[in-house]
């Protein structure tokens, strides 16, 4: 029947909320502007970061994540160029999980603690598609 909801007026309410949406954009991507920011802050802490994980120019790749996660994060949260920020966040997630989450050479808790990162990262990943999906039909309705 049209009109009915299997929601719960309680949960509605809160789904309704005009604040809800730029609060969940915002809270996606808090990880992405804290790294951003503490990178930028302390520069030759993310090349060596780069440097562990094998990305070479470690400067190069430094600044590539400093500038994806504090301009994309920026765009996500302004929702604006949604498509773009989440893509090029997840694009990074992408690379970092494949970097640091390769849980196919590990074995032990090693393995068990990198196979549950990279599904994690995957799951981000997946809210980032689905924050892009959103952002483009309110703007299409």
């Amino acid at each position: 029947m049209a009109g009915t909801s299997d929601t719960p007026r309680p949960i509605a309410a809160v789904l309704d909320w005009r604040w809800l949406w730029p609060a969940a954009r915002l809270a996606l991507v808090s990880a992405y502007l804290i790294g951003g920011v503490q990178k930028l802050m302390d520069f030759p802490r993310a090349i060596a970061e780069q440097a562990h994980f094998g990305l070479q120019p470690a400067a190069l790749w430094a600044v590539a994540a400093i500038a994806v996660e504090l301009i994309g994060s920026v765009l996500v949260v302004v929702d604006r160029f949604v498509w773009f920020g989440a893509g090029a966040l997840g694009v990074l997630t992408l690379v970092a999980m494949l970097a640091a989450n390769d849980f196919w050479h590990m074995s032990g808790h090693d393995r068990f603690m990198a196979l549950n990162a990279f599904f994690e990262h995957l799951g981000l990943i997946a809210g980032l598609v689905l924050v892009s999906i959103i952002s483009w039909r309110k703007r299409r309705a």
